[in-house]
């Protein structure tokens, strides 16, 4: 392969005791501007993220793809397989595993927490993935998890494809309760895309984050709907998202 990619053990453990998988890095090609963690769906692995993100025209992002512990899925009925949390049926009536969701929020922090500080970090992710880089984002504009321990990394950029938002009821009270998180809220931008066709996370549940977002006031939503896409990416979906990071970081040499 052409690109330097390293790969490390994972000695975090959730607050279940459940352990982090192996994270693979895709190291910048250019000089290193911006860090991004990259979240895989239900039941993959970091791998196979980096392999789908070393293959796009982004030599100034560092990319940081995590795999997420095994543990007892509630939709599987139980069946252990990789997740960021626990989740069952995705419908409105949605129950929030905090507990799983703070975890994996607090270990993609500290992935994040030993970049150089004239680096831009953000978070990015499908299906799953996807959530918890938005329940991550949330975090962000409230500095602070669902526990109230704080939250500290400065988010610059969030990224969600074919996901949906764990928390939408409250988060508008949420932010509006506090000046900081307004202004946190409103700086920064997400990019969520969905497909019409998903049988899996069914559409309304991207519109309805892009919108509980924008109600809460996060000011730089941009959604993306894909026409006839199912539960998948395709480089449609992905060239506008390079277009988009590079813009919104001010990416050197992209092509």
């Amino acid at each position: 392969m052409s690109y330097s990619h390293q790969s490390m053990g994972s000695g975090s453990r959730s607050g279940r005791g459940y352990e982090f998988g192996r994270t693979y890095v895709v190291r910048p090609k250019g000089k290193h501007q911006a860090t991004i963690v990259w979240l895989h769906g239900l039941g993959d692995n970091g791998s196979s993220s980096s392999q789908l993100l070393e293959s796009l025209p982004l030599p100034n992002i560092k990319w940081i793809c995590p795999t997420a512990p095994s543990r007892p899925v509630s939709l599987l009925g139980g069946f252990p397989c990789t997740a960021w949390f626990d989740v069952g049926e995705i419908s409105e009536d949605l129950h929030d595993d905090i507990e799983g969701l703070d975890a994996s929020a607090a270990h993609i922090a500290n992935l994040l927490s030993t970049e150089p500080t004239d680096v831009k970090v953000g978070i990015g992710g499908f299906s799953m993935g996807a959530a918890i880089a938005l329940y991550s984002t949330t975090c962000y504009a409230l500095g602070r998890y669902g526990s109230g321990h704080p939250y500290t990394i400065n988010l610059r950029a969030t990224i969600g494809l074919s996901g949906w938002l764990p928390g939408w009821r409250s988060l508008r009270s949420k932010i509006e309760s506090s000046n900081e998180a307004t202004r946190r809220a409103a700086s920064i931008p997400v990019i969520l895309a969905h497909g019409t066709s998903d049988d899996v996370v069914p559409y309304r549940f991207g519109e309805k984050s892009a919108h509980s977002l924008a109600m809460a006031g996060f000011r730089q939503v941009v959604f993306k709907p894909y026409e006839g896409l199912g539960h998948y990416t395709v480089p449609k979906e992905m060239d506008e998202v390079v277009q988009w990071l590079a813009s919104r970081l001010g990416l050197e040499g992209w092509r």
